[in-house]
């Protein structure tokens, strides 16, 4: 009867840790519960069957997981469970954006070289040529890019 609880606790340690490995990444109540069940059966079986019977059960519990644990890795399932498609798109934020060089706009935060720009009514990513703008600048649109546009602080003209 101890024997078979001995070996009922490290089945269920074995496949705790299994659920762990290829389930649940990261360390969980799974991982934990298969290394405490896991060590329960061995000390239980050091303490009721001796030494020599504890220090079998250790090994043969070691090599059991080492085997299941390199015949899994070594299987199909992996392959079945993994995701193999390759994502050879990409995203254009400023696609379809009526946004030209020329535009004017303000800017919405400050450019320090990078921020927020309004232009046409659109908020977008904007960057400064050379130099930071403070915030509800005039500013006007150098270069549209694939993600910001481009600006420069448009120069005040005095009217006399």
């Amino acid at each position: 009867m101890e024997l078979a609880f001995i070996i009922g606790l490290i089945v269920i340690g074995i496949i705790f840790i299994l659920i762990e490995v290829f389930l649940i990444p990261g360390i969980s109540i799974a991982g934990i519960a298969g290394v405490i069940c896991m060590v329960g059966g061995v000390v239980i079986s050091y303490m009721k069957l001796g030494v020599a019977t504890g220090t079998c059960i250790l090994g043969i519990s070691a090599l059991v997981l080492g085997a299941v644990l390199y015949w899994f890795f070594r299987s199909k399932t992996l392959d079945k469970m993994s995701l193999k498609t390759d994502i050879d798109s990409n995203v254009e934020p400023l696609r379809g954006l009526q946004v030209s060089p020329g535009d004017t706009g303000v800017t919405v935060s400050r450019l320090a070289p990078g921020g927020k720009v309004l232009i046409k009514g659109i908020t977008v990513e904007g960057r400064s040529e050379n130099e930071m703008i403070d915030e509800n600048t005039p500013i006007e649109v150098i270069e549209v890019g694939t993600y910001n546009v481009l600006v420069r602080k448009i120069k005040e003209q005095y009217h006399n």
